[in-house]
C-alpha cells in the first residue's frame, strides 16, 4: 500500500514537473527531484528510468549529485525563468497575479544565486 502511494506521487509529480517546463509558474526541478524521491521508494525500475531521462538530466542531475549549479547554467536557467516569467506578467490579466508573478521572479532569482551555491567546474 505504502509503495503504490510513492509510484502515484510520483507519477503525479513527474506530470506536474513536466507541465512545469512549459508553465513558469511550476517548478519543474523540485517536481523532478520529488518524483526521484518517491519512485526510489516504490519502483526500482521507475526509479532507473528517471534518472536515465534527458529530461531529468538536463533539469536535476548536477544539483541531485552535488546539490550545486554551474554558474553557467545557472545563467541560462535564469534567461529562461524570466523570458516566461515576463510573458506571464505580460497576460496576466489580474494586477495582483501581476505583483505576485514579480515576487516569485525575485524569489526565484535570489534562491537560484544565494542559496544554492555555484558548481566548481
Amino acid at each position: 500500500m505504502k509503495s503504490l502511494f510513492y509510484l502515484i506521487a510520483g507519477c503525479t509529480s513527474l506530470a506536474v514537473g513536466l507541465a512545469g517546463i512549459i508553465l513558469p509558474i511550476l517548478p519543474t526541478t523540485p517536481l523532478l527531484l520529488l518524483a526521484g524521491f518517491c519512485f526510489a521508494r516504490s519502483s526500482k525500475r521507475f526509479e532507473k528510468w528517471l534518472r536515465s531521462s534527458r529530461i531529468y538530466q538536463f533539469y536535476v542531475a548536477d544539483y541531485a549529485e552535488s546539490k550545486s549549479i554551474s554558474a553557467s547554467r545557472k545563467k541560462k536557467i535564469i534567461l529562461q525563468i524570466y523570458l516566461l516569467m515576463a510573458i506571464s506578467i505580460y497576460f496576466a490579466p489580474l494586477v495582483w497575479v501581476k505583483i505576485a508573478l514579480f515576487c516569485l521572479t525575485l524569489f526565484i532569482t535570489y534562491y537560484l544565486f544565494r542559496v544554492i551555491p555555484d558548481k566548481k567546474e
